[in-house]
């Protein structure tokens, strides 16, 4: 058999059986289990070193899934992690963790294909590594076209979407999400400064304060940086310091 192997984690029975049949269906799987707690899927990977990935929730009794991540990262060999949520706030947690995607509840199985598709890419036998998400598709009317990362400026939350703003002063409509952007190009020089903005930090011109509220000038246009967002842009420019 070809393909990956994966472990889907999720305390909730209806979700974990709806997510593995998701995972089952998905071409690039060639075997999916199951596991209803961090404990069990700490003894799964005891017996089953093989498995290349964990689609995890992050909200279980017990030891949660951003802690099950955080343990990981001390294996050898960790395997890919694609949080699965109904919650966008802790994109954060995902991106310092190098997350290779952030599904959120209900999750669609166009996204699934996309966050199985990043983990082959990921894996070790890939000589590009993570680094090798550096374009995104898009679609306008029957054409089909890409865009490289190096031309964004901009990410923009949009519904289910993400509007691409890019250094043409364009801007594209692309079936991404702003949090599993944010966790695929945080170590790419992109930093969220607010649920709705994921911008490239070297682009930004001028950081205003005005009566306590905290906005970003960039190509052109003064975006928000929200409370929950400023600690990852001060911290930033404090490392350019």
């Amino acid at each position: 058999m070809s393909g990956i192997t994966v472990l889907a984690v999720d305390d909730e029975d209806l979700a974990r059986n709806d997510l593995a049949r998701l995972l089952e269906q998905a071409e690039d799987v060639c075997e999916v289990l199951s596991a209803k707690s961090s404990t069990q899927a700490l003894q799964i990977l005891a017996d089953r070193p093989d498995i290349d990935a964990l689609f995890l929730d992050v909200q279980m009794p017990g030891l949660n899934g951003v802690e099950l991540a955080r343990l990981l990262k001390n294996y050898k060999n960790p395997p890919a992690i694609a949080f699965v949520t109904a919650h966008d706030h802790y994109a954060v947690d995902a991106f310092d963790l190098q997350a290779c995607h952030y599904l959120l509840k209900p999750v669609d199985q166009s996204r699934l294909d996309q966050a199985i598709r990043r983990v082959m890419r990921d894996s070790p036998g890939d000589p590009h590594g993570k680094d090798s998400f550096t374009a995104l598709t898009c679609r306008r009317g029957n054409k089909t076209y890409t865009i490289d990362r190096d031309e964004v400026f901009i990410v923009e939350a949009a519904g289910d979407l993400v509007r691409i703003h890019t250094n043409d002063d364009e801007s594209h409509l692309v079936r991404e999400s702003i949090s599993s952007l944010t966790a695929a190009w945080s170590a790419c020089g992109f930093l969220r400064i607010h649920r709705s903005y994921l911008v490239r930090a070297s682009a930004i011109v001028r950081v205003r304060t005005e009566a306590g509220a905290r906005s970003v000038e960039i190509a052109g246009r003064e975006l928000p940086v929200s409370r929950r967002y400023t600690r990852l842009l001060e911290d930033h420019f404090a490392r350019d310091d």
